[in-house]
């Protein structure tokens, strides 16, 4: 363990519990027993700075590499189960018949949260809603999770958090993956994963083939999932220069036709009735150096490059195009002593050309911001840590942000910690929102940045972590959060007859709330119980409106038995409370339940069969999710599952 001053207590073994615990309570992680005798340490990339989990003040969850090897058994094609099944975190789904679904962290919509691949974004703008759908686990290192504002450290967008997941990267020891899956919904998944290192050269390289044929539980002949088909993949090199000097490049590949709507029309029998069709491929290139410089500091270099090409079709009409978009950025840091700190400069561009545009309906835009921030760590005393942050962002077409932050981290206790921060943020107008994903940008009016301006927010959040040794073998470790978001110029879209429209709030879209982890652990079992509780909603003349789509309430439990090397046996259960509909009755309230099986075979193979939601919990048991004809279908909002009970089952080998 590196030398830290907060670590210089007698208490070091306690604190580095603590750090476990964090990662534990928050994200469902095993934790580390008080009789382990090597209790690692949790790095955070998203602090920015080379901070553990235990002496960060910013607020974050982090999903280890075993959790993530739990979530890809039960869905080695995308990682929806791995956010959806978080405290906080709302996976929600928004086609009826093609599956895409966009992340809600506290009860915001899904444009105001930031996914990042290892702090690039490379999956923001048009790819929207299947950008969930397209990234596969097997070749993650940890996913780290940070709710609340957090523009200031990584820019526009992460105004209700950020998701920022971590690739692998080369070991001392050579590592070779295979997984292999299918699924009573008509899936196949085949993965691979190959990682080594040779003297200054290390390489990694992922691929997947992922398909799934039409699949429709509620036999009312609607695709509850597409017929798609997806091809990955992602080779990226590492090379230490020197000692001082390390530089990573790596290229990303994906390419899927996905086709949803009616059976009849998928399966080629009635070609008048609806159909949704999405083509899609990313293409991206991405480099990061690091070079330690003489004085302790540190000096990084990142860059990225992406294209994302689309063709969105239903009946009539066709909205296709592509985005290219651009990340630049320099790094200065210094990781070590009582005060820690990071200033930057980057740069951000993003161009959309669309394919033969109606007139009057031409989506094309071209747009830079340039952008500095700094932030400060400092050790006030043991007891205390204190994290300021501050950002400037200038955008080529709505001016410039301020963007402060501040954050503390309180250690009264051995067996006790505080977080409380709070920061501003900010989103700039953009097409590319769930509104507009759902009726599919059509005779939708473009945005003139004369006539809006950007959304800002301000946030803050408290939390407390505690754990209690009861017996040697017997623990309990609660975590409980408060949060507070509010949200000015909100964007919204208004309907004028056959006319879409974007308007600008002029009254705040508000949402708090609270979190609440549990974990017990006996021996080889645990149990997790999770609860989120979300109000969300907008201010209108006539009083406050509920969000659509966001369940004031939900519970999620785990019980796990695992032997190490041997087994593992979990059941789940999770509650969603009813949610609030656009024209509509409110959704009902459900349940849904999942039990999950791992056998180790030997050293290199692991089975594993899963039953998802197995009392098929089902939108289309409870109601109708369309009402017309299927060559003319008009949908329900879909606030439940719609593929019910799905078994999966499958092989993992690793070399």
């Amino acid at each position: 363990m590196r030398s830290h001053s907060l670590f210089k207590k007698n208490n070091l073994r306690n604190l580095m519990l603590l750090a476990s615990l964090q990662a534990a309570t928050l994200m469902n992680v095993p934790m580390a027993s008080a009789d382990d005798d090597d209790i690692e340490e949790v790095l955070v990339i998203s602090s920015r700075t080379k901070a553990t989990l235990d002496d960060s003040p910013m607020r974050v969850q982090v999903l280890n590499e075993e959790e993530l090897y739990e979530k890809a058994n039960m869905k080695p094609g995308d990682i929806r189960m791995v956010l959806n099944e978080s405290t906080g975190i709302q996976v929600q789904q928004t086609s009826p018949t093609s599956f895409n679904s966009s992340i809600r962290i506290q009860g915001l919509d899904g444009r105001y949260t930031q996914l990042l691949r290892d702090g690039l974004p490379i999956y923001s703008g048009f790819s929207g809603s299947l950008g969930l759908l397209q990234i596969a686990p097997l070749d993650l290192q940890q996913v780290e999770v940070v709710k609340g504002a957090s523009s200031t450290l990584y820019g526009g967008g992460a105004i209700a958090g950020l998701v920022n997941l971590i690739s692998k990267r080369p070991g001392e020891t050579p590592e070779t993956s295979l997984m292999l899956n299918g699924t009573s919904a008509r899936g196949l998944d085949v993965s691979g994963f190959h990682s080594r290192q040779s003297d200054s050269h290390g390489f990694t390289l992922f691929g997947s083939y992922n398909r799934g044929d039409a699949y429709d539980p509620a036999d009312n002949g609607l695709t509850a999932i597409p017929e798609f088909e997806r091809v990955t993949v992602t080779p990226q090199w590492f090379y230490t220069v020197s000692d001082d000097t390390d530089l990573d490049v790596g290229i990303g590949f994906i390419d899927e036709s996905r086709l949803g709507g009616s059976i009849d029309y998928v399966e080629g029998r009635a070609p008048d009735e609806y159909f949704e069709s999405n083509d899609t491929q990313r293409m991206y290139s991405r480099l990061n150096l690091n070079h330690a410089l003489e004085s302790g500091l540190r000096l990084t270099l990142k860059s990225a490059y992406s294209v994302f090409d689309r063709s969105l079709e239903i009946p009539d009409f066709v909205f296709s195009g592509k985005q290219t978009s651009t990340f630049n950025e320099l790094t200065l840091a210094n990781d070590e002593g009582e005060g820690r700190w990071v200033l930057g400069l980057n740069a951000v561009t993003e161009k959309f050309d669309q394919d033969q545009a109606q007139v009057g309906f031409n989506h094309d835009y071209s747009e830079e911001t340039v952008g500095a921030f700094g932030q400060y760590t400092r050790e006030l005393s043991s007891l205390v840590v204190l994290e300021g942050g501050l950002r400037a962002d200038s955008h080529s077409d709505y001016g410039s942000f301020i963007l402060p932050r501040i954050s503390v981290l309180l250690l009264p206790m051995d067996d006790l910690t505080m977080r409380i921060g709070g920061g501003y943020g900010y989103k700039t107008p953009n097409l590319f929102i769930t509104e507009a994903e759902e009726i599919h940008f059509r005779n939708l009016e473009p945005i003139d940045p004369a006539l809006f301006e950007g959304e800002t927010s301000k946030g803050v959040n408290f939390d407390i972590n505690h754990r209690l040794e009861i017996t040697e073998e017997l623990s309990l470790s609660t975590n409980f959060l408060v949060f507070y978001t509010q949200i000015d110029d909100a964007l919204e879209i208004v309907e004028s007859g056959e006319i879409y429209r974007f308007n600008q709030l002029d009254t705040a879209v508000k949402t708090d709330g609270a979190e609440l982890n549990l974990t017990l652990s006996f021996s080889e079992l645990r149990y997790l119980f999770g609860y989120t509780y979300v109000d969300a909603r907008k201010e209108t003349a006539s009083g406050d409106v509920d969000l659509p789509l966001v369940s004031q309430h939900r519970v999620n439990q785990v019980v796990m038995w695992e032997r190490e090397d041997d087994f593992r046996v979990g059941f789940e259960a999770y509650y969603f409370s009813e949610q609030n509909r656009e024209n509509d009755t409110a959704g009902r309230s459900y349940w849904t339940f999942g039990l999950m099986m791992e056998k180790t075979l030997s050293e290199q193979v692991t089975a594993f069969l899963n039953f998802e939601n197995f009392t098929d919990s089902r939108q289309t048991r409870y109601e109708n999710i369309y009402s017309g004809s299927l060559a003319d279908p008009v949908f329900r909002d879909i606030y439940a599952p719609l593929d019910g009970r799905v078994i999966n089952g499958g092989v993992r080998v690793r070399f």
